[in-house]
């Protein structure tokens, strides 16, 4: 473990990616908290993250929401940081840097520039060198990856499975929208970022008819059809969540919940960090960086399907840029392994 930074006031601490990139990133942003009680810690994130953090206890104190900058807060190419933020957060003062936001070559001159005396974050050999560093290596949990770096500037972790408080402002927006949940209620999550990481439709809905507890799906705008699908191939009836609460509101959905059945992402690790049970369903190279800690509460199911089952490319080779098929290469999961760790959560 490195040794503490004297004199560190205020902190920021870039991670601008999407809502499981935050949820991972937890334990190592209490540990920096813990290592500096009285200094200020703010997360450089995206709008997002303004939002559901604000007024949310936790370690982060406030959100500075950049605008789309590659690499950074952007996909898209040629979106570089406005001189005007920069200048901006300069003026913050800010003491120590902190980059967990990835390998650092877009992120780590974006943190060099904003003028702390020390920086810390990860690196890629082609990424700018900060002040203090761990090297980037694609496999490697990213709980633990982000507690390394906290660790170099004197962060010591407590727990290792992130924690996410439900505030009683989220608690309401549930009651508003949907009253209150029944009980005995287990929650689909049948969306992902990356299609290839999603289980079958017809299998989400054989799982929740087999568990025979009341069922919500939910999710994003952009996965509504599949939400849709999972719901028309149920034989039982289900209610759908998608697009009507914020990630609050999901959290205090979540946490009124039995159990939640998902694929890996965003959402799962949300329901875990709020205390609900999971099974989570991974792709072996996933369940390396993002899958639970733990199996008490949290059972994730593999597929070990190494290849596209389209074309053949290969899966596991992080170098390797990404085929063009979308085809689930988590379809190898079975219904019945599914059922028995849901069951078994349920106490059922």
């Amino acid at each position: 473990m490195g040794a503490l930074i004297e004199g560190v006031r205020r902190i920021a601490v870039l991670r601008a990616n999407a809502l499981g990139d935050l949820v991972l990133s937890m334990p190592a942003l209490e540990s920096l908290r813990r290592a500096y009680p009285q200094a200020r810690l703010t997360l450089l994130g995206t709008p997002w993250h303004a939002r559901f953090l604000h007024g949310r206890p936790g370690p982060v104190d406030d959100v500075v929401a950049l605008p789309p900058i590659s690499g950074i807060s952007s996909a898209e190419s040629g979106r570089e940081a406005p001189e005007s933020l920069v200048k901006e957060l300069r003026e913050h003062r800010f003491d120590l840097a902190v980059q967990i936001h990835g390998g650092g070559r877009h992120s780590n001159p974006f943190v060099r520039a904003i003028g702390a005396p020390v920086t810390a974050g990860l690196c890629t050999p082609d990424a700018v060198r900060l002040d203090l560093w761990v090297p980037y290596v694609h496999y490697q949990h990213e709980t633990f990856r982000h507690l390394e770096v906290a660790a170099l500037v004197g962060g010591t972790a407590e727990a290792y499975e992130p924690v996410i408080a439900v505030t009683d402002a989220d608690r309401a927006e549930v009651a508003r929208v949907y009253g209150e949940p029944p009980r005995g209620l287990v929650a689909l999550h049948p969306g992902a970022r990356d299609p290839r990481r999603r289980w079958p439709a017809r299998a989400f809905a054989e799982a929740a008819d087999r568990l025979g507890r009341p069922v919500v799906i939910t999710g994003v705008e952009a996965e509504r059809e599949v939400v849709e699908e999972v719901a028309a191939a149920m034989r039982r009836p289900a209610f759908t969540a998608v697009g009507t609460l914020t990630v609050g509101g999901l959290a205090a959905l979540y946490e009124r919940c039995d159990l939640v059945v998902s694929n890996d992402t965003g959402p799962r690790h949300l329901a875990a960090a709020v205390g609900t049970p999971t099974v989570g369903v991974y792709w072996s190279g996933n369940l390396i960086n993002a899958g639970p800690l733990t199996r008490a509460l949290h059972r994730p199911l593999v597929s070990w399907t190494a290849r596209c089952p389209v074309c053949g490319a290969g899966g596991h080779d992080p170098r390797a840029g990404r085929c063009p098929h979308d085809e689930s290469w988590v379809a190898e999961v079975t219904v019945d392994a599914v059922v028995e760790q849901a069951s078994d959560l349920l106490g059922s």
